[in-house]
């Protein structure tokens, strides 16, 4: 079993210490060997960006666990990061959140994050309104997940979307149910409000990461306890516009030389792919 236990404790250290950090988003090797060289120690993989890279689809769960998980695996066999894996409502109920663990955790990530929507889309849904399992069923995917894991190292996080449709009061309510199922830590998104977020931090003690809030200074929240802040997965659209402008450059006529300021160099790409280490096995195995 790949176990990445170094990762994990890592992944612990940040949770449990007094700095506020924001992963990097990273979808494949690559993208991760670059994040790393950086000097990133904290990466995300979400499902949206899975669906994106692997099938050019929007965010609609349309991707599988093993497409995830393989997903995952390509990545850590090859990185030194903490990946937190948001595994969106864990695919399926309370047994397939068992699978779930058990894949992610196989596969080598560092934190699994499952949230309370109830996906894919159900017919009649309003957009932006999504609609959430009980309180009773997240409770019993969360005490789930906690049993399934193998090494006790494995952070798993229990994601509340309940600040999307309804008040705060039932936000507190989720998120000291979910406290008590013996996850690492709580994850809240749709926070817009600073107060909002002081009431669920009183009903709370465990470590607490949280979705994009543009609109809140990250000190403010590394002194109310939150460890991780997520900021979009910008990167993709980095990438996306890259490539647009390239193909179009290249389709249009234009000349490869031309594109040369906005490549990596080639001293970087060899860094990137590691071409120094594969050089000396070519020498030491291939003679």
């Amino acid at each position: 079993m790949v176990r990445n236990t170094d990762q994990r404790i890592q992944m612990r250290a940040i949770l449990f210490g007094t700095q506020c950090l924001s992963p990097a988003t990273v979808y494949d090797a690559l993208s991760a060997r670059i994040a790393e060289s950086i000097g990133f120690k904290l990466g995300v993989l979400s499902g949206s960006v899975t669906a994106a890279t692997t099938l050019a689809a929007p965010d609609l769960v349309l991707q599988t666990l093993t497409e995830f998980s393989d997903q995952v695996r390509r990545i850590m066999r090859f990185s030194n990061l903490s990946l937190m894996a948001d595994a969106d409502h864990g695919y399926g109920n309370a047994l397939n959140v068992i699978r779930t663990v058990q894949e992610l955790e196989h596969a080598g990530v560092s934190a699994i994050a499952i949230e309370d929507v109830a996906q894919p889309d159900r017919f009649g849904e309003q957009k932006g309104k999504p609609l959430l399992v009980s309180t009773e069923e997240m409770v019993g995917k969360l005490r789930a997940a906690v049993s399934a894991r193998q090494d006790p190292s494995l952070v798993i996080v229990g994601r509340v979307a309940a600040l999307k449709v309804e008040d705060v009061h039932c936000t507190v309510t989720r998120a000291k149910a979910y406290a008590g199922t013996g996850v690492d830590a709580i994850f809240i998104t749709g926070l817009k409000k600073l107060a909002d977020f002081d009431a669920i931090r009183a009903a709370i003690t465990l470590p607490i990461v949280l979705g994009s809030t543009p609109d809140i200074r990250r000190e403010d929240l590394a002194e109310r306890g939150v460890r991780i802040l997520l900021q979009g997965h910008q990167p993709i659209a980095a990438v996306a516009k890259a490539l647009h402008v390239t193909y179009s450059h290249l389709f249009n006529g234009g000349a490869p030389s031309d594109l040369q300021p906005k490549l990596a160099k080639i001293e970087e790409m060899d860094f990137y792919l590691n071409v120094e280490k594969f050089r000396e096995m070519k020498r030491d195995y291939l003679g």
